[in-house]
């Protein structure tokens, strides 16, 4: 049976990947030692590999890497949570699953790699099917038939069941635009980048972090002596996916100083390394005691001081 290889270095990494066959379809398995459905998507490739028996050439293969630990590979795959599972095929990625969701994981895997050898014994929820639901004469077959010869008339089935009754609305009800709600976001995310000199959109927060890049950035600032707003985008989904357009900047976290887009974790990480007092302008505490409330808006969310 096939297993599942942990892969500890970018050298490894490319090295494994490039001893495949162009014909291999990959399964990569991003995931943290500290969240708790990596656990359970671990177990669930496992279980899943253990259906597939090795081949040679192989057909396929599956990896798993430490998404902190990797965050280059991380980035290049535009990994933003954890468990995040990626198929790949000479080169070019096939789909992306996030998240824990057995029947989900294995139905993405089937679709590209086929089924394995044994997938009734391997322990997983069984695939979905969608089934027709039947009418209250259970004519199902006979809607159907109807269907395939494009009939829109006679017995229960057809479009004629869906004719508007005498006490239905008249018309549709009238769509409304989104330009506003449009213009109402940017409004917003254009005040929130400067609610503070300097503004962290981090998952959790900053006595909690949510995920190993923002709890990284965090304790950047804090060593820098940074006092630094922040906004936990976990509690605000328009927030979170805004700011992706807005910040041209598809990942979290994401640092603002002066109402100016700085980047992602490794910006930051090259912007000190390159000028030590980067953050010079914006130190307001001693080294290692950097950190401030969140903006007005969250103050009263379930978010903490840093």
């Amino acid at each position: 049976m096939s297993t599942v290889q942990d892969i500890t270095s970018e050298n490894a990494f490319t090295t494994q990947i490039s001893s495949l066959p162009p014909t291999t379809t990959i399964i990569i398995s991003f995931h943290t030692p500290w969240a708790a459905p990596c656990a359970q998507m671990s177990l669930i490739l496992k279980t899943l590999a253990s259906s597939y028996p090795p081949q040679s050439p192989p057909t396929i293969s599956f990896l798993s890497l430490d998404a902190e630990a990797l965050p280059e590979i991380s980035e290049s795959y535009d990994v933003t949570a954890v468990p995040f599972l990626v198929i790949q095929r000479d080169g070019k990625v096939l789909e992306k699953v996030s998240g824990s969701d057995a029947a989900k994981v294995r139905a993405a895997v089937e679709r590209h790699a086929g089924k394995g050898g044994n997938t009734g014994k391997v322990g997983l929820p069984p695939a979905l099917e969608v089934t027709r639901r039947e009418d209250a004469d259970g004519n199902a077959e006979q809607a159907t038939s109807a269907e395939k010869k494009g009939e829109q008339g006679g017995g229960g089935g057809g479009l004629s069941k869906y004719a508007p009754g005498p006490n239905d609305p008249k018309t549709a009800p009238e769509m409304s635009s989104t330009e506003g709600q449009k213009e109402e976001l940017e409004t917003r995310l254009k005040d929130l980048v400067k609610a503070a000199p300097v503004m962290l959109f981090m998952k959790g927060t900053p006595s909690a972090p949510q995920c190993g890049f923002s709890r990284t950035i965090v304790g950047m600032l804090r060593e820098q002596g940074v006092r630094y707003g922040f906004f936990n985008i976990l509690a605000d989904e328009e927030v979170r996916s805004g700011m992706k357009t807005f910040s041209d900047w598809p990942t979290f976290p994401q640092l603002y100083a002066g109402g100016e887009f700085v980047g992602g974790l490794d910006i930051v990480k090259e912007e000190l390394e390159n000028n030590p007092d980067f953050f010079a302008d914006y130190v307001a505490a001693p080294k290692g005691k950097g950190g401030m409330a969140a903006p007005e808006e969250q103050k009263q969310s379930a978010t903490a001081s840093a």
